[in-house]
């Protein structure tokens, strides 16, 4: 399965799949997106309304990465439940395999 992140020019592209009003705020872990490709799941407790669930994901994000919030964008699917994400960041992919892995 690809991964749910790719490295671009200053940073990475990750792809996620948010389910809002959930209990908690966490990374759920990774699924397939149906195209052959993979997604991060995420859950947040806040509601899709007024861009607080997004806002919720980049707090998330931001703390499991260790990136300030400023660092995050939503590149597209800002009013769906899959987006992409722009993540300014050196990161390599063991760094971020394993954010993940010990954010679950």
């Amino acid at each position: 399965m690809p991964l749910f992140f790719e490295k671009c020019d200053g940073g990475l592209r990750l792809y996620i799949r948010v389910s809002p009003k959930s209990r908690r705020n966490a990374i759920i872990g990774i699924a397939e997106d149906g195209n052959g490709g993979s997604v991060l799941k995420i859950a947040v407790s806040a509601v899709p309304e007024n861009g607080k669930a997004n806002q919720a994901v980049i707090k998330l994000l931001s703390k499991t990465f260790g990136i300030a919030k400023s660092d995050i964008r939503i590149i597209s699917g800002d009013t769906s439940r899959n987006k992409t994400l722009f993540l300014r960041t050196e990161a390599d992919s063991d760094h971020i395999l394993q954010a993940c892995r010990e954010a679950r």
